[in-house]
């Protein structure tokens, strides 16, 4: 079993960041429900705990608050931003109502160096605040270790207990040097050492995938994106021929999609490959539907009914696999003020349905996207599958705004691939996080050949981010516009005008629909 960091969610937009600069400290980490038991926690014999920054006030009649227990288990506590107030509170100190928010950058002065917090670090920091409320006074065995411009009590210690506690948030990328503050707390003060690494993942994965399955066969459905190939690749290596693969081609995928994932995984990693062409099912379903949820939802039905047609011809198996990651099985903690109301369904097709006769095997389901990447390097798949931008489920679909349908598949699939071609000849495509084409309902009037045009318009779509809840737009070099428009009008019939969505998220989503 892994050393590990237990951190408790109280509703921040940040708590998922905590858990990845953690374990980039190479140390696993668990999110953890604010009011999971004490007794629960110590089960998982943490090494320490963090409790995270969140929306609410200490002293609101509904503020969520933890088993206080957690503070007699003998393990160390790091309190940020919300997390240290709790402490304060819960501990015999005072929090009120700061006459002045501190929002954003800030400098942080720390005051006592010998604070193993700090250790390696400048006595002056760049920092990150998010907080309205503030520590007045500190609890019996407290001091303060540093000062920021509106705080007083920005980082505090009670170094007997090994408690804990910063003002500001370390995770974020705006606090420079946040990620040595948490090394310090899980290294010097927990005592943990390094050995979260995708290589001993791997051999301990494997080992529980064999002792979940034995010797019965298992059905994984393969997207050829970037979790159900790890997925795949990880399971083929526990069990080899027990896995049997299904690719449904829907009509909506990328340019030689269908070829590159029979490429890879049947005739290199010679993985059983069942291979569905579904494409007329789901383009006539499709036809004359305008509307950008309805077309998600019939998607995702006909994927339901396909798949399970083709489970019927793989043969008898007990197990189905699915390329879940952590993200997804994390219980979100719905309190008032945190970024969790729901703007549209999700891009992926969804679950599948509880009668279908699998018990679940979800080899990724302890893994952030980043460490997925890791462990498709470790297991061998090629840079062009583990480092492929994201794709969504509906696929070209909702990249088509209107109908869709064959032809206009044609031309994006034709437009998409020229983006594609050129991000990656210029190097662009692995420094962004997505860039692709979209197809506009609207025609416009060109001139080719001397001749008037009436044709369809692609949007370029190319954005930078850290995880996809935020993003902004790339400032492409002009050249390599340039070359995208040009050879997009003069290679795909069907187009005669490229234009460049400059919006960012928010107040517009990534993806068009």
């Amino acid at each position: 079993m892994n050393e590990q960091i237990a951190i408790l969610d109280f509703g921040s937009q940040y708590t998922q960041v905590i858990a990845r600069r953690i374990r980039e400290c190479n140390v696993y980490s668990v999110i953890l429900r604010y009011d999971t038991p004490a007794a629960e926690i110590a089960k998982l014999n943490p090494k320490g705990i963090i409790l995270s920054g969140g929306p609410s006030s200490v002293y609101a009649s509904d503020a969520p608050l933890p088993d206080k227990r957690i503070f007699g288990m003998g393990v160390p506590i790091l309190g940020v931003c919300f997390g240290i107030q709790l402490m304060a509170h819960y501990l015999g100190g005072k929090v009120e109502k700061g006459l002045k928010r501190e929002y954003g950058k800030g400098n942080l002065s720390v005051q006592d160096p010998s604070c193993p917090l700090f250790e390696g670090l400048p006595e002056n920091l760049q920092i990150w605040n998010s907080h309205g409320d503030k520590i007045t006074k500190l609890p019996k065995g407290f001091k303060a270790v540093a000062v920021s411009d509106n705080s007083p009590f920005a980082a505090i210690e009670d170094r007997s207990k090994h408690f804990y506690g910063l003002q500001f948030h370390p995770e974020v990328v705006h606090t420079p040097r946040g990620k040595e503050l948490i090394s310090n707390f899980v290294h010097a003060i927990c005592g943990c050492g390094k050995d979260w690494t995708m290589a001993n993942y791997v051999d301990q994965a494997v080992e529980a995938i064999r002792a979940q399955v034995g010797t019965e066969r298992v059905i994984l459905g393969l997207s050829g994106g970037v979790d159900s190939s790890v997925a795949a690749a990880l399971l083929h290596k526990a069990i080899g021929d027990q896995l049997t693969c299904i690719f449904v081609n829907n009509g909506l995928l990328r340019a030689r999609e269908a070829d590159i994932v029979q490429e890879v995984f049947g005739r290199h990693f010679k993985i059983k490959l069942q291979y569905e062409d579904s494409t007329r099912i789901f383009l006539s379903r499709l036809k004359g539907i305008l509307d950008p949820e309805r077309k998600r939802k019939i998607i995702g039905k006909t994927f339901i009914e396909v798949f399970q047609d083709a489970t019927k011809r793989a043969g008898k198996a007990k197990f189905l696999a699915q390329g879940t990651l952590y993200p997804d099985v994390i219980e979100s903690v719905p309190i008032g003020g945190n970024p969790a109301a729901m703007i549209k369904s999700h891009h992926n097709v969804g679950g599948l349905p509880k009668n279908m006769k699998f018990k679940l095997v979800e080899p990724l389901k302890c893994l952030f996207k980043d460490e997925v990447r890791q462990l498709g390097a470790e297991l061998g798949l090629p840079k062009e599958i583990i480092h492929r931008q994201p794709f969504p489920g509906p696929g070209l679909a909702v990249r088509i705004l209107g109908e869709v349908n064959r032809g206009r598949c044609a031309i994006l699939r034709n437009a998409d691939a020229i983006v594609v071609e050129e991000m990656k000849s210029t190097g662009w495509y692995y420094k962004v996080w997505q860039s692709f084409a979209v197809l506009l309902p609207i025609r416009s009037v060109g001139v080719m050949g001397d001749e008037r045009t009436y044709e369809y318009t692609i949007a370029l779509r190319v954005v930078e981010s850290q995880d996809g809840m935020t993003a902004d737009w790339v400032k492409l070099p002009y050249e390599i516009l340039e070359r995208i428009s040009s050879r997009i009008i003069n290679e795909v019939t069907g187009v005669n005008r490229v234009c460049f969505d400059i919006s960012s998220k928010p107040p517009a989503t990534i993806e068009w629909e």
